[in-house]
């Protein structure tokens, strides 16, 4: 008897389709992930956690989305939650389909997730101080009619915030088109601006999204997308039932109640360690660094693969992002001990 094999069957968009690679290398420092290195454990704020687990989850997460709500000074009904920003992303797909716009390099889950839900995909470079190309972009969504534009800001890997009038201009474009325009604000809160929320009140085709996951709660995967009610609606319709579980709606939600004051100094130093990190690696002697508004900082160097598998071999793991622009490597700011051993190590690689 043949063995099945489920290649012959696998959609064309499938087997093209590269997935995502989060690799786990084991190593005494951990700077690779845009994770906060401040850890925060269930002790911290919770001394009992008393939930009946024999009962589904709240489909809607109400509390979680009110504590959310409370912080931001908007209604609930203008959150959906998601199982980090990636589930978000592909019920928007799913939802309103394509062609798929954003500028690159950026957050791969855009392309990824509009190929393996079968959608066209569109991609605008960024110009060489890694802000977007606006004649490019307003070009492409009024000749090739994308339903959704992703753009993130501060963007990954670049680090950077892209103009705020270029993007306006964009969102008031794809208005016209019509398309919605989804502002990833997964690490705004590293970042000196307000970010798009103030917008919302402006522009009916705009989305934001937010995660939980770069302020220390990444175990939890929490995103959340903020909309209005009648986008969040129809979006709500692909949403798998019982999508948050009950756990980590508590979790969140006490967090966000009794330990934000603690999260936000958190922010605060981590902000403060990335000022420092920034200048004390633009005094290395072949490194070039890029302004950074999140909590990482990508740099480049030469023979930046060389250097990436010396810092491993070191103990150190940063993220080796050669593959999207050459010779540049991307580091998370961590704790100052972390960030001073990382320097020290790297300052021996180069040899200064």
């Amino acid at each position: 008897m043949n063995k099945f094999n489920p290649a012959f069957i696998v959609r064309e968009n499938i087997k093209k389709l590269s997935p995502y690679q989060a690799k786990e290398i084991p190593c005494k420092i951990k700077l690779d992930a845009n994770e906060s290195p401040f850890p925060i454990k269930l002790s911290d704020f919770i001394s009992e956690v008393n939930i009946p687990l024999n009962r589904y989850p709240d489909p809607e997460a109400l509390k979680l989305r009110k504590a959310l709500a409370k912080k931001m000074k908007i209604s609930y009904t203008n959150i959906m939650i998601g199982n980090g920003s990636d589930e978000l992303i592909y019920y928007l797909i799913l939802t309103f389909g394509g062609p798929v716009l954003y500028p690159i390099p950026t957050f791969a889950m855009y392309g990824i997730i509009a190929q393996s839900v079968g959608v066209k995909k569109f991609e605008s470079k960024l110009d060489s101080d890694f802000d977007i190309n606006e004649e490019e972009m307003i070009n492409l969504i009024k000749t090739e009619k994308p339903r959704l534009i992703f753009i993130s800001s501060p963007n990954n890997p670049t680090g950077n915030t892209f103009s705020t009038d270029k993007i306006l201009k964009i969102i008031d474009t794809a208005r016209k088109n019509p398309s919605i325009v989804v502002i990833d604000e997964a690490y705004q809160p590293f970042c000196s601006d307000r970010g798009f929320l103030p917008f919302l009140k402006d522009f009916d085709n705009l989305a934001i999204l937010r995660t939980l996951s770069k302020i220390g709660l990444a175990g939890l995967r929490v995103g959340y997308l903020i909309g209005n009610e009648n986008l969040l609606s129809e979006a709500n319709k692909v949403r798998l039932p019982y999508n948050v579980d009950v756990l980590t709606q508590y979790i969140a939600t006490a967090a966000l109640s009794k330990f934000y004051a603690q999260i936000k100094n958190f922010i605060t130093e981590i902000v403060k360690e990335r000022i420092r990190l920034q200048k004390e690696l633009s005094k290395i002697k072949g490194v070039t660094v890029f302004p950074s508004e999140a909590n990482f900082i990508l740099f480049k160097v030469k023979n930046s693969q060389n250097v990436y598998t010396k810092l491993i071999k070191s103990g150190i793991l940063i993220r080796d992002m050669s593959s999207t622009i050459k010779n540049a490597l991307r580091v998370t700011v961590g704790t100052k001990e972390e960030n001073k051993e990382f320097l020290k190590v790297l300052n021996n690689i180069l040899g200064g």
